[in-house]
């Protein structure tokens, strides 16, 4: 029965990711909340790794957590919720960090020289034609609804530092338990989110529920609850089958953007949609092990 329930539930949590950053921006100062919310999430799974006697990782392996953190939790967070705050729908930001295995396998190329089949690099081209098809009206419209080029800088920019944490965190670190790790990690994101809070020096906080709301759903639900289901289908269902998922998630929060926000996409939008979901898959779809012959 979970097995079945946790795909669900995992989409449905993750989906609302940018939902509560539309929804919290209006009244807060995004650096303070992100620092509230990755505060209160070392918090939580550093108590949990607590209990559960998981060791605290220690020289390099410490230092690499940290700047993951950094670059994952921190970088990518600041700089997407930068981005919504200065426009960006939040269906289009979830789009964008659904390019993030994409971007993985052309760094891969890049730094360590790993094979990139034809499929991946025409899947490539479709998601960034179809990623150009969605940003191409929202940057060409004034207005209410408008984002301007920063903010659409900022919003590839930060996916490009979820690429650059994820980088870091293949290979050994990724033997070390959930809980500790998750706490280090965001102790490094915490530390990004800080520095840019005091840089920025807006520390605007309207005491509403909605606010409390966000921060309690960011830190239970995203960070706990979401990571738990997402490791947790990892190691027993796959990370191919996780990955697939992860493309319903864009299509989902635009859902729900337009739902509770009225944020809407136009059939060129709808296209670039498909092209980039499409193109994701296609770079990720492994090829058939060819049938062999009879003697």
């Amino acid at each position: 029965m979970f097995a079945a329930a946790a795909p669900i539930l995992f989409v449905l949590i993750w989906s609302t990711g940018f939902i509560v950053a539309r929804a919290v921006i209006p009244f807060v100062s995004p650096e303070l909340f992100l620092t509230a919310r990755l505060l209160l999430t070392v918090l939580l799974l550093g108590t949990a790794a607590a209990v559960a006697r998981e060791a605290l990782p220690r020289g390099r392996r410490l230092g690499l957590h940290l700047t993951a953190g950094a670059m994952l939790h921190g970088f990518y967070l600041c700089m997407s919720w930068w981005a919504v705050g200065r426009g960006m729908p939040a269906g289009i930001m979830s789009l964008l960090g659904s390019l993030q295995p994409l971007m993985v396998a052309v760094a891969s190329f890049g730094l360590f020289g790993e094979r990139l089949a034809a499929r991946s690099w025409a899947g490539l081209g479709v998601a960034i034609a179809g990623v150009g098809c969605v940003l191409a009206p929202t940057l060409m419209k004034s207005g209410v609804g408008s984002v301007d080029v920063w903010g659409a800088i900022a919003a590839v920019v930060a996916v490009l530092g979820m690429t650059a944490g994820t980088m870091i965190q293949r290979g050994a670190l990724s033997s070390d338990p959930i809980r500790i790790s998750g706490a280090v990690q965001n102790a490094g994101g915490a530390v990004v989110a800080i520095v840019a809070t005091l840089a920025i020096g807006q520390y605007h906080w309207d005491n509403r529920p909605i606010l409390w709301i966000g921060l309690a759903w960011s830190v239970l639900a995203l960070s706990a609850a979401g990571l738990s289901l997402l490791v947790w289908m990892v190691r027993h269902q796959g990370a191919t089958r996780v990955s697939s998922l992860l493309l319903l998630v864009p299509m989902l929060a635009a859902i729900e953007a337009w739902a509770l926000f009225g944020e809407t996409l136009g059939p060129i939008q709808i296209t670039g949609f498909v092209l980039a979901l499409g193109g994701v898959l296609l770079a990720r779809a492994r090829p058939k092990a060819p049938i062999p012959e009879p003697a």
